[in-house]
C-alpha cells in the first residue's frame, strides 16, 4: 500500500542475505547495521527478530545446514553403491576452498560456543548429529551388502568425521600446502586402508 508500513522481508531472505554477505565480504564485514542495510530494515528490527548476533549467526548456520542437509539425502538416495555414495558425501563436507562461506560461518559458530547456552548448544548437536546418522547409515549399508569391511559403523563415523573436520578447518582458514583436492586424497586414502581393504 503507497504510503503505507514497509513489510519486513521474510526471515529466510535474511538468513539468505547475511549467508551471502559472508561469501561476498566475509564474516568480519556481518554486522546488524551492514546487514539490516542489505535487507531494508533497522539494526534494531534484527536485534528484535534474532536477540543477538550470536542467535543470527546460528539461525543462518541452520537454515545453509537445512539446503545442505536436503542435498545430502538427495545424494544419499541415489541408487548407486555405497563407496560412490560415500564420496559425494565427503565432497558435500570437505569445504571448497579457503573462506568457504559455510566453514566460515561453522568456524565462528563454535567459536561462540564456548559461551553459549545449553538451548544453543543443544542445535549445534543436533546439526552434528543429523551428518553423522546419515554417515553411519551409509556405512552400516555398506558393510551389511559386503562392499566395506566389517567396521563398527558408528566408531569409524566418528574418525573419518573427525578427519574431514581437522582436514576441512585447515582448507577453510587457508593453510598453505593444504587445499581441497589434496585431502579429497587423503581421505581416499584413508578410506582405502580402513574400509575398502578386504571388502
Amino acid at each position: 500500500m503507497a504510503g503505507g508500513r514497509r513489510q519486513a522481508p521474510p526471515r529466510e531472505d535474511v538468513l539468505a542475505a547475511a549467508m551471502a554477505m559472508i561469501a561476498e565480504r566475509g564474516l568480519e564485514q556481518l554486522t546488524m547495521a551492514a546487514l539490516g542495510r542489505e535487507v531494508g530494515m533497522s539494526s534494531g528490527h534484527l536485534v528484535y527478530y534474532f536477540g543477538s548476533k550470536d542467535e543470527l549467526l546460528l539461525r543462518t548456520l541452520e537454515w545453509s545446514e537445512g539446503r545442505l542437509g536436503a542435498e545430502r539425502a538427495r545424494l544419499l538416495a541415489r541408487p548407486a553403491p555405497a563407496r560412490d555414495r560415500l564420496d559425494a558425501y565427503v565432497g558435500l563436507y570437505v569445504p571448497d576452498g579457503h573462506r568457504d562461506p559455510h566453514w566460515t560461518l561453522w568456524l565462528e559458530v563454535w567459536n561462540r560456543s564456548q559461551n553459549a547456552g545449553a538451548d544453543a548448544r543443544d542445535r549445534q548437536a543436533a546439526i552434528e548429529g543429523a551428518w553423522h546418522r546419515d554417515l553411519v547409515a551409509l556405512l552400516a549399508e555398506g558393510v551389511s551388502r559386503g562392499e566395506f569391511r566389517r567396521v563398527d559403523p558408528d566408531r569409524h563415523a566418528a574418525r573419518l568425521r573427525a578427519l574431514l573436520d581437522g582436514l576441512s578447518i585447515h582448507v577453510a582458514i587457508g593453510l598453505r600446502g593444504t587445499d581441497r583436492p589434496q585431502v579429497l586424497d587423503h581421505v581416499r586414502e584413508f578410506l582405502a586402508e580402513t574400509l575398502l581393504a578386504d571388502a
